[in-house]
């Protein structure tokens, strides 16, 4: 227990009940404001993706209560069916925010239960901002709670559970019960119960499969459903987060910080470290990209290119460099999304979007010879500093060797999209663009980017979310 002998998950409740009585700031919003458009353009580039087809199909034996919307979709579903739905697309395509060094992807469940939930109940944008905001927040914490600082590496993952959806799930059930009730009593039961419902294994990272791709989904599911147990009265234990059969413990054992979930809570906002994605690929390649579009401004060719040190920090080369003949020439558009080597030449040679995009990691993009051939001439290594700065940021140091004897060399020690380097509102709204068009026509995307960023006044969300069951002939039937 706390020092006043209440439970965390009370103290979390409370501060969650006063920003749904009495309203955040209008920075807290402008910031939910970006996550809610980034997050629909990821889930109109993932409503491309078979998995749709895979929940759809489930979720509708479930009910057909038209309280919400699933992305694309004219039918409305239960709210809990949409929040699955629209949590399944914000991460199946692994382009979804991330927040350092927690290495958790909180706007892939949160933002999905706070539209569906919000629809449902007719809520003004500005309360539907507050608990996008609180419940990112406080998915985080828990993710840092569960953060070893010593081993900088999350307990979770050393563990094998998804922190995402695990955190998530909580994080969820907050934001939706600020929704639905906004009373600090019904906010500490939702969250309560939401725990034990908490799920999610990364086995699939290492021997496959596709479930990984539903569980900031189920996350959204399990949030929306507590929030909705809460409300019809079911309680859950105070010290269902600290306790000795609780959340951290069962999760993390002895190495859990449980006291970070409520420290400095309310002054000290974690959720202003998150990083939005410019690139739809694996974050340890990001400033390797961002180095290859720098060489490309200071005229660098790639034909010119002899050879390249790729320095990461020690960590990532296991997913971005490891093992070198397969990095170098990956077979699968997916395969090449966790190369470091291709993603440094794909960019080189011209990427789409902000510097890289969707169609540079397709399978047929990645038997272009030329880049190939570049990525063969890339050599990765551990670099000191990067592995200082690590998992703070995902740092690299690429020096390029030329023909003609030059030597060029671009530090990215910081990621762009994050608190450092954050994205324009042009640049957040060119990645909202491309991902948009895969479900909607442009004069469409252009009215739903407009819709998002008036949440901040609107008086009402349903105008938003009805647009969003729009979609052209290319989008979902």
């Amino acid at each position: 227990m706390s020092g006043d002998n209440r439970g965390l998950i009370e103290e979390v409740a409370d501060f969650a009940g006063h920003a749904a009585r009495h309203g955040l700031p209008a920075q807290r919003r402008e910031t939910a404001v970006r996550a809610v458009l980034d997050t629909v353009g990821v889930m109109a580039l993932g409503s491309a993706q078979p998995v749709l087809q895979t929940v759809l199909a489930v979720t509708r034996q479930w009910g057909a209560l038209p309280e919400a919307t699933a992305l694309g979709h004219q039918e409305r579903l239960p709210g809990a069916s949409a929040a699955f739905v629209n949590g399944t697309l914000a991460h199946c395509m692994d382009y979804d925010d991330t927040h350092l060094p927690s290495v958790l992807h909180p706007s892939a469940s949160v933002v999905p239960t706070a539209l569906a939930v919000a629809e449902a109940a007719g809520t003004d944008g500005p309360r539907l901002l507050d608990a996008v905001a609180v419940g990112t927040e406080v998915s985080i914490r828990l993710g840092m709670a569960g953060y070893d600082e010593d081993r900088r590496n999350s307990i979770f993952f050393d563990r094998g559970q998804h922190a995402t959806s695990i955190c998530g799930a909580v994080g969820s059930a907050v934001t939706a019960a600020m929704v639905l009730s906004g009373d600090a009593a019904t906010i500490a039961a939702a969250g309560s119960i939401a725990a034990s419902m908490s799920s999610g294994l990364i086995e699939a990272n290492r021997t496959g499969g596709t479930v990984k791709r539903i569980q900031t989904g189920w996350a959204a599911h399990c949030g929306v459903t507590a929030a909705q147990l809460a409300v019809a009265g079911l309680t859950g234990p105070p010290t269902v987060l600290e306790g000795r059969f609780g959340f951290f413990r069962a999760f993390c054992g002895e190495r859990a910080r449980p006291e970070r979930v409520t420290a400095g809570l309310g002054d000290h906002w974690h959720s202003d470290q998150l990083h939005v994605k410019p690139y739809p690929c694996n974050h340890f390649t990001h400033t390797v990209i961002d180095a290859a579009v720098e060489l490309r401004r200071r005229g660098v060719r790639p034909a010119e290119v002899l050879s390249v040190e790729l320095g990461v920090a020690e960590p990532v080369l296991r997913t971005i460099a490891e093992p070198a003949a397969d990095k170098a020439a990956p077979t699968t558009g997916y395969a090449a999304a966790f190369s470091g080597p291709y993603a440094f030449a794909a960019a080189l040679v011209g990427g789409g979007g902000l510097g890289a995009h969707v169609e540079d990691f397709t399978d047929a993009a990645v038997r272009r010879t030329e880049v190939l051939d570049l990525a063969g001439k890339v050599r990765c290594h551990a670099d000191p500093e990067c592995t200082r700065i690590f998992p703070d940021q995902l740092p690299s140091r690429v020096t390029a060797h030329l023909a003609d004897g030059r030597t060029e060399q671009v530090s990215c020690l910081s990621n762009r999209g994050g608190p450092g380097r954050p994205l324009t509102d042009a640049e957040l709204d060119l990645k909202f663009s491309l991902n948009a068009r895969t479900c909607y026509d442009p004069a469409t995307a252009a009215s739903i980017s407009q819709e998002i960023r008036r949440l901040i006044t609107a008086p009402d969300v349903r105008p938003t979310m009805k647009l969003l069951r729009t979609h052209h002939s290319g989008g979902i039937s």
